[in-house]
């Protein structure tokens, strides 16, 4: 029995920092992670405890959305005077 290799959108390579050329699998308990662009792998046991989100464009502000500050908006009715 084979294991499925699934890409994982948005990542990028920590080693290339080529985007989306990352791929994962689980076998015998170890997550494995390797880049198809360059000699990137990674193996990392599976804890149930410990299991975080990996990091992607998705989940992560970028550093334009970072900076900006956020202000209301005041919706005025036009049948009312602002005085």
């Amino acid at each position: 029995m084979s294991t499925v290799k699934r890409f994982i959108a948005g990542v990028t390579c920590p080693r290339c920092a080529a985007m989306d050329r990352i791929r994962a699998w689980e076998q015998n308990g170890i997550r494995y992670r390797e880049c198809v662009s360059c000699d990137f792998f990674e193996q990392l046991p599976i804890e149930e405890d410990a299991l975080t989100e990996m990091t992607t464009r998705v989940n992560q502000l970028r550093d334009d959305q970072k900076q900006q500050d956020v202000q209301p908006v005041r919706i005025m009715d036009p049948g009312k005077s602002s005085r």
